[in-house]
């Protein structure tokens, strides 16, 4: 049974008014306007993240934070891709997780603040991404790196390991949190669930689409990563709840990756919300503690959720 805060979210999403900025063509492009006159924010917390330490470097107008655990010596590499639709900024939440994977996993781990639709696209943005991780699996071993993104961040960060595979890389893991993965929204399933999503609405998210994409094709695997050939991929794990515009096609994504030889993790959860592992709740934490348990290179597990009867 679902916890009581996690209950209570739709609600609160519903009074906030989160899915109104997606509601319609009107409102996503207002939203976009808005952030380009008053640009939000990107670094961590002024409050200071528990058990971590933070410096900031600059790459070719990029800033690329690297967040350390503060007490040990770190074993893993990573790279966190946020969320936000492709024109909005990271948040706290965001910042709140990459601190507890890092000192959970006692990983290093760079959180890019990539550039937002429309001046970032996935031409520039995606390929930059897989140059960040080439790096990186060139210094420490591709054994030793792993990728993890939400929502926006997830279709990003899968498009990126499958450039790397292109060239042979197979990262230690990918691991994916309510990730957009076919950009034209067109899965038939997407019907039953989008009314019960309080979060997300596919007229205003075709408009952010249409400005990421900047052209290409929805096809190409570089914008709709569900499109690519799936084989030769590292270890993939999956988290995604069932009121979530992005559930049909997670299933879709771990179908075709168990196809492909891709071992693979899938996490359902009942009645939760988008991107629920980043949200203060029971079902949240728990998805937190498996992450950082895959991470860590614990063996993975069979099919973890499922299919519910309803999600009502």
């Amino acid at each position: 049974m679902s916890s009581l805060a996690s209950r209570l979210i739709p609600p609160l999403l519903t009074v906030l008014g989160y899915r109104r900025h997606y509601i319609s063509v009107q409102n996503t492009s207002k939203l976009v306007a808005d952030r380009q006159l008053r640009p939000q924010p990107y670094g961590p917390p002024r409050r200071a993240l528990k058990g971590v330490s933070i410096t900031v470097d600059h790459d070719r107008g990029w800033p690329i934070y690297s967040v350390d655990p503060a007490e040990t010596s770190p074993q893993q590499h990573i790279v966190y891709v946020h969320g936000g639709a492709w024109i909005n900024q990271i948040a706290p939440q965001h910042w709140q997780l990459v601190a507890e994977l890092s000192t959970a996993t006692s990983s290093q781990i760079l959180v890019p603040i990539y550039p937002l639709a429309p001046q970032g696209t996935a031409a520039s943005v995606v390929p930059r991404i897989a140059e960040l991780l080439r790096s990186l699996c060139e210094k420490h071993g591709a054994n030793n790196v792993s990728v993890v993104g939400d929502s926006a961040g997830g279709q990003i960060a899968l498009s990126a390991a499958l450039l790397l595979r292109d060239e042979q890389v197979a990262l230690a893991h990918t691991v994916l949190i309510a990730p957009a993965l076919d950009l034209s929204l067109s899965n038939p399933e997407i019907d039953t669930v989008e009314p019960l999503d309080p979060w997300l609405a596919r007229p205003g998210l075709h408009t952010a689409v249409d400005l990421w994409r900047d052209g290409l094709s929805l096809t190409n695997p570089i914008v709709s990563p569900l499109c690519g050939d799936l084989s030769g991929l590292g270890p993939l794990s999956v988290f995604v709840g069932t009121r979530d515009i992005t559930n049909p096609d997670a299933k879709l994504l771990i179908a075709k990756a168990r196809a492909a030889g891709v071992p693979t993790e899938f996490h359902e959860a009942l009645n939760m919300v988008h991107v629920y592992p980043l949200l203060p709740i029971p079902e949240g934490r728990h998805a937190r503690g498996r992450m950082a348990a895959l991470l860590r290179g614990e063996p993975q597990a069979e099919a973890t959720a499922e299919r519910p009867k309803s999600i009502r």
